[in-house]
């Protein structure tokens, strides 16, 4: 199993370049074996799984990019030398170094006494939040993949340059969500 490094967000939280973020997270998932990606799909088809149909067979070819594709995206730009491209600051570095000090907080609380045989634990986290962190500060992209359904029919979709999101706005109460740190913004049309 990949060696994570559980003080990742603690590293990262000065970085205010993005060719410097994207080149150190990519790194860090790098650790990832295949076996882990192997391991981190069949969590994630357990979790699918659980889902109704038909939501469930809308849903998982996003959930499949959300997690392994970006992935696989995020090596072969590391492996292609395309971090050089990148340029300028991270967009949003107060909110950004809110994620950090958020998601250290909450692996540090939990590193320890999580099981790494849970999708919720040190392993799948590290790992997910490393992606996210990824595409939301150094792509400037949404957490969840254009076009993932949501229950309701709503979809995250793009206008242009801004991306929206169904449910953008309704994650505040959840302390760990990703979506309090997403670029999208809330879709009105959707509410």
């Amino acid at each position: 199993m990949a060696e994570m490094n559980p003080h990742i967000f603690e590293e990262i939280i000065g970085i205010t370049e993005k060719a410097e973020l994207a080149s150190v997270l990519a790194s860090e998932l790098a650790k990832y074996t295949i076996y882990d990606i192997m391991k981190i799909r069949a969590w994630q088809d357990r979790e699918i799984n659980l889902l109704p149909s038909p939501y469930r067979e809308r849903a998982r070819p996003y959930f499949i990019e959300w997690h392994l594709g970006r992935y696989a995206q995020i090596m072969a730009m590391q492996s292609n030398g395309d971090f050089r491209s990148l340029e300028g600051r991270i967009e949003n570095l107060s909110l950004f170094r809110e994620f950090c000090d958020i998601e250290s907080k909450r692996i540090k609380a939990n590193y320890d006494e999580a099981d790494d045989d849970s999708i919720y634990g040190p392993f799948h986290s590290l790992y997910y939040l490393a992606v996210s962190c990824f595409y939301m500060f150094v792509m400037e992209n949404p957490g969840h993949p254009i076009g993932t359904p949501f229950p309701g029919g709503f979809t995250v979709r793009q206008s242009g340059d801004t991306y929206y999101c169904p449910i953008r706005d309704k994650e505040k109460d959840v302390e760990y969500s990703i979506c309090n740190f997403c670029p999208a913004k809330q879709d009105e049309k959707n509410k």
